[in-house]
């Protein structure tokens, strides 16, 4: 099961937590969970559609709270994984807030 863990809060980080986390991801994608992550740029581009219609709105947008800083895309052989697999990231990033949601299709 493929899970996207996002992050939407979080402290700057400083360089002692870049390390773990950078030894943290190295050990689970060698391992094959860690799928891909990454940091996202907060100034995308927000596509919306009605009726066929398409809108495009530059950001960066207001609600800055519930921009995605980053992701991690797992593979996990349950929810249960899944969560223990954020629980290990939060030890390291400390502080802040995310999601995990399950991803549907093509494993």
């Amino acid at each position: 099961m493929r899970f996207l863990m996002t992050v939407t809060a979080a402290q700057a980080p400083d360089e002692k937590m870049m390390t773990e986390m950078g030894q943290l991801v190295e050990e689970l994608t060698k391992a094959g969970v860690v799928l891909a992550t990454g940091g996202l740029n907060q100034s995308g581009t927000r596509v919306s559609a009605v009726d066929g219609k398409v809108t495009l709105t530059d950001g960066p947008f207001t609600e800055a709270k519930e921009a995605i800083l980053s992701f991690a895309l797992v593979d996990a052989r349950s929810r249960e994984e899944a969560i223990e697999l954020a629980r290990r990231f939060w030890q390291v990033a400390r502080t802040g807030e995310g999601r995990i949601q399950q991803v549907y299709g093509p494993e």
